[in-house]
């Protein structure tokens, strides 16, 4: 039986006019667009259906006989905060337009408008009480099979969907994704999904282990090995055994060190250093990276036949940026989330500063750099409102930019990395965290951004 599709309920706007035939024009033009429009002839009708309508946006007329459009503006700002207005008028000017902002009315249309331009303003103010009730409503709650994967853009619905699948399975699994994007939660879903869910799941980060020691971290040793080796000790694998191991950033791992992960990939065994005998393993295998492991391969950095034994199963995940209003729903998770870490209520975002942090920053560094932000916002915020004049300083002026192709890697990499570290407030952990190297290699590329550039030497011209 098919099932029904739920249709979303018009946005219901008010239109306030004493002039009919503006009315009958605007209603017209809004009510083809799909919007429910109710209409009234000055203020006082227009209260009325106000007490008794729900109502998104009202779109008032400046002068009427008797009550003006301001004093509409001041009603709805005074006892309605979820409607937006719009003030149109015939008679414009500064002082006037000044004033309406001011009380309250987000768009200020002079008359005679077009239909295209009335049909913006009506989308720019319902889109910006969209992203208020969405930044400030209640912390979203997380349902228990989404595995704390918070947003309801259509990557994050299509990311669910191949989740389950791969849950379903017993199948390897390849995690793509910048870094930031929660890769490691995606692994967790996909194990506690899963049918090894009741068994154990190990996260390795290949990247955070030094080269020498990840072979005895993975597959362990016997007593008498190696100097040091004071008894036998069992890897990581023969640990997760009946369970999930999560190989994060699997691009980290050298030649020879892949050369042994496929064995495992293919045999099911492993061989702790020091012993002939090999040792059979359950263990579902899922990895991560946030590199192009086929540029790896071109290059001659990664096996190609590991990653076809990885890649059986392949998720990307996407970048914050592609994710709309996912944004709005993750700040008010983490400022839910960090009001009562610190005892602190759960403030209140202007709708400046709501804009600011979904269309006016990249996030280079995703999920894991707003959660940051958020974070610095709560522990400095001296009052219960957050405007833009709180946000980081690379959000306050961030105005869109042009690609600039003339520049060399490096130089995107460098404002990458000063980026990064001013959304932490120069915490070098956090930074190195975000941008997936360790403090050691963020220390040298800092050391290369205080270089003054070398000047380049011109021949005879």
């Amino acid at each position: 039986m098919a099932t029904k599709t739920q249709v979303r309920k018009p946005e219901t706007l008010l239109v306030v006019d004493d002039v009919a035939s503006t009315v009958e024009a605007i209603q017209r033009n809004l009510a083809a667009q799909g919007y429910s429009v109710l209409t009234a002839p000055g203020v006082s009708e227009a209260m009325r259906i106000l007490e008794t309508a729900s109502v998104d946006l009202v779109i008032t007329d400046l002068k009427m006989p008797r009550a003006s459009g301001l004093d509409l503006v001041r009603h709805v700002r005074e006892n309605l905060k979820d409607t937006e207005v719009i003030m149109i008028t015939g008679y414009p000017s500064i002082e006037g337009a000044v004033e309406a902002v001011k009380i309250g009315a987000e768009e200020y249309l002079a008359k005679p408008f077009t239909d295209g331009e009335l049909q913006a303003a009506v989308e720019r103010a319902l889109a910006k009480r969209h992203a208020r009730r969405l930044g400030n409503a209640p912390s979203p709650q997380v349902s228990p099979t989404h595995h704390g994967l918070i947003g309801d853009s259509l990557p994050m619905q299509q990311l669910r969907r191949a989740l389950g699948k791969a849950a379903a399975s017993s199948a390897t699994v390849l995690i793509s994704g910048e870094s930031g994007t929660g890769k490691e939660l995606v692994a967790r879903a996909i194990h506690y999904g899963g049918q090894r869910a009741t068994a154990s799941f190990l996260p390795v980060n290949c990247g955070g282990i030094p080269e020498t020691l990840l072979e005895s971290e993975l597959f362990g040793y016997v007593k008498g090995s190696f100097t040091g080796a004071m008894e036998s000790r069992a890897g990581f694998f023969q640990t997760a055994d009946g369970g999930t191991i999560f190989l994060d950033e699997i691009s980290e791992t050298s030649l020879n060190m892949q050369v042994k992960l496929l064995r495992v990939l293919q045999d099911k065994q492993v061989h702790m250093i020091g012993s002939n005998r090999p040792r059979h393993v359950d263990v579902r295998i899922l990895a991560s990276t946030n590199k192009d492991l086929q540029a790896l391969i071109r290059a001659g950095l990664f096996r190609e036949d590991l990653y076809y034994r990885l890649n059986v199963i392949s998720i990307a995940l996407p970048p914050l940026r592609d994710r709309g209003d996912d944004v709005l729903l993750l700040v008010r998770h983490f400022a839910a989330k960090f009001s009562k870490e610190l005892g602190k209520p759960v403030p209140y975002f202007t709708d400046e500063a709501l804009h600011a942090l979904k269309n006016g920053y990249h996030w280079p560094g995703n999920v894991r750099e707003l959660e940051n932000v958020v974070q610095s916002l709560m522990v400095m915020a001296e009052g219960d409102t957050i405007d833009v004049s709180d946000l980081p300083t690379m959000m306050r002026f961030s105005a869109p930019r042009q690609h600039d192709v003339d520049r060399t890697l490096a130089e995107v990499e460098a404002e990458h990395v000063r980026h990064v570290l001013a959304s932490v407030d120069g915490n070098k952990t956090r930074a190195a965290r975000i941008l997936g190297i360790d403090r050691k290699t963020l220390r040298e590329k800092l050391k290369g951004l205080d270089k003054p550039p070398q000047a380049e030497s011109v021949g005879p011209g």
